[in-house]
């Protein structure tokens, strides 16, 4: 992370300038729309054959703010952070092997890499100060308030000119402890609710797991009427930055695709704090991770895939990009009923 992160054009230094961005929010693009559900109506198919494909090519022109949809530069951004909870013992691995995995990531030997050349996706991976945990936030607030608003800013400046998907995943040790966290703090409930295996913790275990984020939110659930708030005490910086690049896509017209729990647990905290904050987005998958179901419930939200996928790095985003390719091909290929001289429906 550089020494001067930018929020809106000054250097980042409150919290009140991401409540600030979220009352700019854009909406759908409502024309845009109007002109993919006018061309759907005659296609080659009996109205809503094709079910949610055809969700999805109406979907992606209300945020790309365009008709015909297209996909031609998505980018899958994988943000890598280290929590101090993982002192805990919280996880099966131990905390190096993040920076280990963002090395695997480089050389392109990871799943995510597979994926991403499956996809014909360009995949971007941001260490964020993987030398410096956050603080354990079962003893004290994770971030402060400026290090939670440059992560934030971070996740902002993934968001380049000529996007027209971003898939969203992370990378961190004791991740799944922090979201099961932010879940606690964002709709309440017991830990044992939230909390799941992550990376294979089982019986002693899971149980230290629970109490740790039990004990966190005896610490800091009194704090808890803010989102963000919610955020800078049990989130991480890699998750902050996820949330940020949310809120850059909304504004830049680039609809986004989450990954699994924790990718997810982190957008949650937008919509808390702005219902409808996340229509521009889809979660991709649900995760094996017995929290993200609950989460999705919470949220209202489907998923496009469930595969029993548990492992994170934007595997599942990656994976849903041929989804929206497929819609896109049958929305703008297939041909009309009149171009194909094929007899409409029987009124």
């Amino acid at each position: 992370m550089g020494d001067e992160l930018i929020v809106t054009g000054k250097p980042a230094a409150s919290l009140a300038e991401i409540r600030n961005l979220m009352a700019e929010l854009p909406g759908p693009d409502l024309a845009a729309g109007s002109a993919c559900a006018t061309r759907e109506a005659v296609l080659t198919k009996p109205p809503g054959a094709l079910g949610r494909l055809e969700e999805l090519s109406q979907w992606l022109c209300v945020w790309q703010g365009r008709h015909p949809p297209q996909i031609d530069r998505p980018r899958v951004a994988v943000f890598a952070g280290n929590h101090g909870v993982a002192a805990r013992g919280v996880s099966a691995y131990p905390a190096e092997v993040t920076k280990q995995m963002v090395a695997n990531f480089i050389a392109g030997g990871a799943a995510i890499n597979q994926l991403c050349i499956a996809a014909d996706a360009e995949l971007r991976v941001y260490e964020m100060d993987l030398d410096s945990p956050t603080a354990d936030f079962s003893q004290g607030s994770a971030l402060s308030e400026e290090d939670c608003v440059k992560a934030f800013a971070f996740g902002m400046m993934a968001v380049e000119p000529g996007l027209d998907l971003l898939c969203l995943g992370e990378m961190g040790i004791a991740n799944t402890t922090s979201a099961a966290a932010l879940c606690c703090g964002l709709y309440g409930g017991g830990a044992a609710e939230w909390v799941g295996p992550g990376t294979g913790v089982v019986g002693a275990a899971l149980d230290n797991k629970i109490a740790v984020v039990d004990q966190a939110m005896a610490l800091h659930r009194p704090a808890f009427d803010d989102p963000f708030e919610v955020m800078r005490r049990v989130g991480g910086r890699e998750l902050a930055a996820i949330a940020g690049a949310v809120i850059a896509a909304r504004m830049a017209h680039v609809p986004v695709l989450l990954d699994g729990f924790a990718c997810t647990a982190a957008a949650a905290v937008l919509e808390r704090a702005r219902p409808q904050a996340l229509d521009h987005c889809l979660v991709a998958h649900c995760s094996a991770e017995p929290g993200h179901r609950r989460l999705l419930e919470r949220l209202g939200r489907t998923p496009l895939l469930d595969f029993g996928m548990r492992l994170g790095e934007a595997s599942g985003a990656a994976l849903a990009i041929s989804l929206l390719r497929s819609a896109i091909a049958c929305h703008n290929g297939m041909a009309s009923f009149a171009e194909a001289g094929v007899s409409g429906k029987v009124e």
